[in-house]
């Protein structure tokens, strides 16, 4: 499982063909892609990490504090383009990404696991087109694997 997790001062994310529309103010947008290997336990590893990154200011200005600590929000979109290979030729391959029952059964556990934390939680649409919109703070931009624990 893969995310691009970037400290936000607001995101948003909206569905034109559904009239939908989320939005937050502080916390993290996250870009979540899910492989074809990947298990609950990858999704609890990622959710951990979300939860617990120390990436926002204490009171002397040091990267110290979580989003428990802050308040802060998720803004958690599907992105299955994070498996896109590109090495071969000029149209990436998606074949690593995991198809889209499974792909929406653990994303939607990511959610619920952050939510269990304490954190509000607000997403996408799982398989509809969507307009993203991220302020990003800092910038502040980290890249999770949870194939790459070590």
């Amino acid at each position: 499982m893969r995310a691009v997790i970037q400290r936000v001062s607001q995101a948003s994310v909206r569905v034109k063909s559904e009239g939908y529309n989320e939005h937050i103010e502080h916390g993290f947008a996250v870009l979540l892609g899910v492989g074809k290997e990947d298990t609950e336990e990858d999704g609890e590893y990622i959710a951990t990490k979300i939860a617990g990154l120390r990436v926002f200011e204490d009171s002397e200005g040091k990267m110290n504090l979580s989003l428990t600590d802050t308040g802060g929000e998720v803004l958690l979109i599907s992105q299955f383009t994070l498996y896109g290979d590109c090495r071969k030729g000029r149209r990436p391959s998606f074949t690593d990404a995991a198809p889209p029952e499974a792909a929406n059964k653990l994303y939607e556990h990511v959610a619920d696991l952050i939510r269990r934390q304490g954190i509000s939680v607000k997403t996408g649409r799982f398989k509809k087109h969507m307009e993203v919109g991220i302020v990003n703070d800092g910038p502040v931009t980290l890249l999770l694997d949870s194939k790459k624990t070590f």
